[in-house]
C-alpha cells in the first residue's frame, strides 16, 4: 500500500492546506487555496508523463524540445466537492476532457448513493484523474472508480486533499491498481466519519452552504 499512496510534502503545499483548515478561512479564500493546492498535486501527479521530441522554430533557430507523447487525459470530479479541484487541473491540462460521477453520502448509513453519472466518450483511450478534496471512509471513491472501470479507462489515479487512514485502507484494497496521491494524511475518522482534525465539509466551504 506505502508505493501505491503518495503524500506530498511540499512546503507551499503544506502552508496553503494549513490556510485550509483555519475555520475563519472565508469561501473566497477556501476556494482560491483547493484550486492552489489542486495545481500543485496536479504538477506531480502528472510527472510520470511520457514525452517525445519534437522540432521547432525558436525566433532564433530550429530546435529540438519536448511534447507530451500523446496521452489523452480526462478529469472526473466526485460531485460536487470535487468541482473545486476541476479548474486548476484544466489549467495545467487544457486538452483534458472533463467527465462528472455524481454521489452523496447517506447520513445514516454514511453509504455513497450514485445520482449522476456522465464521461467522455472516449475514455478508454484516457488516463483518467478522479478528483475529491476529501478521502474520509473511501465509499464515495471506491463507488466511482467501480462506475468508471465499466469503460476501461487506460488507467485511474486518485487525487484527494485530505485524507483518513480508513479511506486509503478502503481505497486501495479495493482498487489496488489505482494510484492515491493527497496532500495530507490525518488522524481519523470521528463518530460521524468526518476526518480530524480535518477542515470540516469541503463541499459547503468552497461553495459557501451549510
Amino acid at each position: 500500500m506505502e508505493n501505491q499512496v503518495t503524500v506530498f510534502d511540499h512546503p507551499l503545499i503544506q502552508h496553503k492546506l494549513t490556510h485550509m483548515r483555519d475555520e475563519k478561512t472565508g469561501s473566497k479564500l477556501f476556494r482560491e487555496l483547493v484550486s492552489e493546492v489542486s495545481m500543485l498535486m496536479c504538477y506531480e501527479a502528472t510527472r510520470d508523463l511520457p514525452l517525445k521530441e519534437v522540432e521547432v522554430q525558436t525566433p532564433l533557430v530550429k530546435t529540438k524540445s519536448k511534447v507530451i507523447a500523446g496521452r489523452k487525459l480526462a478529469f472526473v470530479p466526485i460531485l460536487r466537492a470535487g468541482l473545486g479541484m476541476l479548474d486548476a487541473m484544466l489549467e495545467m491540462v487544457p486538452a483534458a476532457k472533463v467527465g462528472h460521477i455524481g454521489l452523496y453520502r447517506d447520513e445514516e448509513t454514511h453509504e455513497p448513493v450514485e445520482y449522476y453519472n456522465k464521461l467522455p466518450s472516449d475514455i478508454e483511450e484516457r488516463d483518467v484523474f478522479v478528483l475529491d478534496p476529501m478521502l474520509a471512509t473511501g465509499g464515495s471513491a471506491v463507488d466511482a472508480i467501480n462506475i468508471i472501470k465499466k469503460s476501461h479507462p487506460h488507467s485511474i489515479k486518485f487525487l484527494c486533499i485530505i485524507a483518513a487512514p480508513e479511506g486509503i485502507k478502503a481505497l486501495t484494497e479495493a482498487h489496488p491498481d489505482v494510484q492515491v496521491f493527497c496532500a495530507a494524511k490525518d488522524e481519523g475518522l470521528n463518530e460521524n466519519c468526518y476526518i480530524m482534525p480535518g477542515l470540516g465539509d469541503a463541499g459547503d466551504r468552497i461553495f459557501g452552504t451549510k
